[in-house]
């Protein structure tokens, strides 16, 4: 175990973890919500500091982040555990596993290796994915401040849920995040176990530190689909900046969700048309096969970059803005 950050001693020998925005109060020898900090004799402890549990060279597009140095791989690492509990988690077999409370499995990375393999796959970023990173998170502030220092950029997908503390101790290292932003309160009370407003916060937050954002909604059929709830994501965006760019993807029915019908290609497409008419300048409808996923510039419609699947097949950012008009063009290019 490893001692964790962000925590108070209470009565009784409890703590009061400040990690994410559940703030558990955890007993003597017990475990929070995501079932990875500890109660070790009155001090938190981290189960997973270092314990990968996969390490991959994905396309930054996989996470999705499309205004963010288009075409380069990511060096994407996670442990076990996660603090929501989805319903629909599509990374339940590694994300869930604390759950019961048993061994955590994991293979010790040291942080400079992550760093290492990174530079020698040809990466220029570092991704925190697959499981939610605030739960490794020391792990994650080591690994990106060694990575800053040899010019690799880092990246969080995340659902949003860590606290304003964390969030402003990972700014001078974080470059870009892609966030969940899942539904209405009511949606994250009944399938994430989780609340609204905090995730609000933290997207806003991070925009406002400078870090580039952009927002993932996975769009379940009968859950989260009403014209009502995407409106109210839409103009939540266009509210802080209209350039946040808003992927909106398709379910398909997995892990304790299976009763939910895959979501149709025309669902899809008539979220993004609410966030187009909500002022959003960069919306994507993605994961349905055979769309292609086209940048436009937001002043004259010229196609900038255009996407199959996780591949690009043409950048034409040229220093960051449109060729055919001048027109800036929000992202890191």
């Amino acid at each position: 175990m490893t001692d964790a950050m962000f925590f108070e001693k209470i009565d009784g020998g409890d703590v009061r973890c400040g990690l994410c925005c559940h703030f558990c109060r955890i007993r003597p020898e017990k475990r929070g919500i995501c079932g990875v900090r500890e109660n070790d004799g009155g001090a938190l402890k981290t189960l997973v500091y270092g314990k990968l549990i996969a390490m991959h060279a994905d396309p930054i597009e996989k996470k999705p982040l499309y205004h963010f140095m288009p075409g380069h791989l990511s060096y994407s690492i996670a442990t076990a555990g996660c603090n929501f509990r989805c319903l629909h988690c599509q990374n339940a077999e590694i994300s869930q596993i604390p759950a019961g409370k048993g061994l955590i499995p994991g293979e010790f990375v040291e942080p400079e290796r992550v760093v290492a393999e990174a530079l020698a796959a040809g990466c220029i970023s570092i991704a925190y994915t697959y499981t939610e990173p605030t739960i490794f998170f020391e792990y994650a502030l080591d690994v990106s401040r060694i990575a800053a220092d040899k010019g690799l950029k880092n990246v969080f997908v995340s659902n949003g849920y860590l606290s304003e503390e964390a969030a402003r101790t990972i700014e001078p290292y974080l470059d870009a995040i892609n966030v969940d932003l899942k539904g209405d309160d009511g949606f994250y009370r009944k399938v994430c176990g989780a609340r609204l407003e905090p995730v609000k916060r933290t997207i806003e937050l991070l925009w406002r530190l400078g870090i580039w954002v952009e927002v993932t909604t996975l769009i379940i059929p009968g859950y989260n689909d009403s014209d009502a709830t995407l409106r109210d994501i839409a103009e939540f965006l266009s509210g802080i900046s209209p350039d946040i760019p808003w992927h909106v993807s398709a379910f398909y029915p997995t892990y304790k969700l299976k009763d939910a019908p895959p979501t149709p290609a025309k669902t899809i497409r008539r979220a993004a048309e609410i966030g187009r008419r909500a002022g959003l300048h960069f919306v994507y409808d993605g994961n349905v096969p055979g769309e292609e996923e086209k940048t436009t510039c937001s002043a004259c419609g010229e196609a900038l970059v255009e996407r199959f699947g996780f591949r690009v097949a043409r950048n034409g950012v040229v220093d960051g803005r449109c060729p055919a008009c001048g027109e800036g063009v929000p992202g890191v290019w």
